[in-house]
């Protein structure tokens, strides 16, 4: 029916959704040249031309991966190509592809496909000779609407890192600590814990696991019906999939934690030895670009305060082993399990960090605090909040190279990319605030 190179863009090495995308295109008669992640523009368009392919599809779940599919279509525009290009991902929005990537690709000739089924839909106008009417009919749409020349998609809005009034700072850093005791935490620096996956399970969020990795929608049915019929039909594979795993060793939580003495700085977080004045590293962080804006770094004592107070440290990691068994099953045609595998060990790895951060509660006595439900426990029902780089309030992927230093990350096998993601794929690291005033917010 056609031909189509897909590839995951240079610097993300998420392959999930692009895999999804061969497997419903490959069922429906297409033939896929999948290059697999981190591919370049380079290698798209020579194995384009080489397989004379009618489209080229680039997937990439992280923000800074919408940067790369736009830089690659105007790299694509000055070598003068017309080729039809799909983009998807997580982070993209269709406003961005069908305003900025249009623009830069001078041609036009770019569509956004939020998910595999939307890839089938624009695969089969591409060679039904449809695809240019279908972006005329996208573009008499947009015509009338404001065009946004601001966008900062891919860009940390600049003014949430400006110079802060540090009287202000230091007053509003008072007011949110002031009555919050320092707790001595039972050891400094580092340690190492490893737990079978049946011991996390029970900080697996399900509905995550069936809604957004498995792809199991409500279909009409209320969210008590949906996780009532999941129970009944999608708990067993779940189960079946764990046995799978205990069996073969596939997945094998270990964990990183540990304590630091620690204070803010203006929006700086700052890490210290035991003594509390070698300090260790240092993390910029930004603040919401308002009056009294939330910032991280106000949930630690000051630096002029007299006494230190203490951060959580944390890695997680479910092991290589999850990636490369669910590599061998795609390569072997099992596409269901393959997709079961890779939700699963996703989940697990944010279950592991569940656990490591309730071990680090319980140390420190806030255990109590914690919510007895365990769904809402894990809607933040605790003290304190924990916070991934990459994420709003600590958007700098690269402030994980000092964490994953102190933690000494590469004892479990974790690492850095060049491009500041971790390795193995299903890993996450956090900084843990034990205030009781902290939360998520967006910056």
């Amino acid at each position: 029916k056609g031909t189509i190179v897909l590839a995951t863009v240079k610097g993300d090495v998420h392959d999930i959704g692009k895999n999804l995308v061969d497997i419903i295109l490959t069922n429906n008669g297409y033939r896929v040249v999948n290059l697999g992640i981190k591919v370049t523009l380079a290698d798209m368009v020579a194995a384009a031309k080489e397989h004379r392919a009618h489209a080229i599809g680039m997937s990439g779940l992280l923000v800074k991966s919408t940067v790369v599919m736009r830089e690659n279509l105007e790299e694509m525009a000055r070598q003068g190509l017309e080729i039809p290009v799909m983009l998807g991902g997580a982070a993209l929005t269709r406003n961005y592809v069908e305003d900025d990537c249009v623009r830069a690709y001078a041609c036009g000739r770019v569509a956004y496909a939020r998910d595999a089924f939307d890839g089938l839909n624009l695969m089969d106008k591409v060679t039904g000779n449809g695809f240019d009417d279908y972006l005329a009919a996208v573009q008499a749409k947009r015509s009338g609407k404001a065009r946004n020349t601001q966008r900062t998609l891919g860009q940390a809005d600049q003014r949430a890192f400006r110079p802060v009034d540090v009287a202000a700072v230091q007053a509003r850093r008072n007011r949110l600590t002031h009555d919050v005791p320092v707790t001595e935490p039972p050891f400094w620096g580092a340690r190492m814990i490893e737990a079978s996956p049946k011991a996390v399970i029970p900080f697996l969020n399900e509905r995550s696991l069936y809604q957004f990795q498995w792809g199991f929608r409500k279909q009409g049915k209320t969210l008590d019906d949906f996780l009532g019929w999941a129970k009944q039909e999608l708990r067993p594979v779940m189960r079946r999939m764990l046995g799978i795993c205990e069996a073969d060793n596939i997945l094998r939580p270990q964990a990183i934690y540990g304590y630091w003495k620690a204070a803010g700085q203006g929006n700086d977080l700052i890490v210290f030895d035991q003594d509390g004045t070698t300090e260790l590293c240092r993390f910029a962080l930004p603040r919401q670009p308002k009056e009294d804006g939330e910032c991280i770094a106000d949930f630690f004592r000051d630096v002029d305060d007299a006494e230190r107070d203490v951060i959580g440290l944390q890695v997680v990691t479910v092991g290589q082993k999850a990636s490369d068994t669910a590599r061998v099953w795609f390569e072997d045609n099992r596409y269901q399990d393959y997709l079961y595998l890779h939700g699963l060990s996703v989940e697990v790895a944010e279950a592991m960090a569940e656990y490591t951060h309730k071990r680090i509660r319980a140390e420190l006595g806030h255990a109590g605090e914690d919510d007895r439900d365990i769904e809402r426990m894990l809607s933040q029902h605790y003290r304190g909040s924990r916070y991934s780089f990459g994420y709003p309030a600590c958007p700098k992927l690269e402030d994980q190279a000092p964490l994953l230093r102190l933690l000494d990350a590469e004892r479990i096998g974790v690492s850095l990319s060049d491009e500041w993601q971790l390795h193995p794929e299903q890993s996450t690291s956090a900084i843990v605030v034990l205030n009781p005033r902290a939360k998520y917010f967006s910056v």
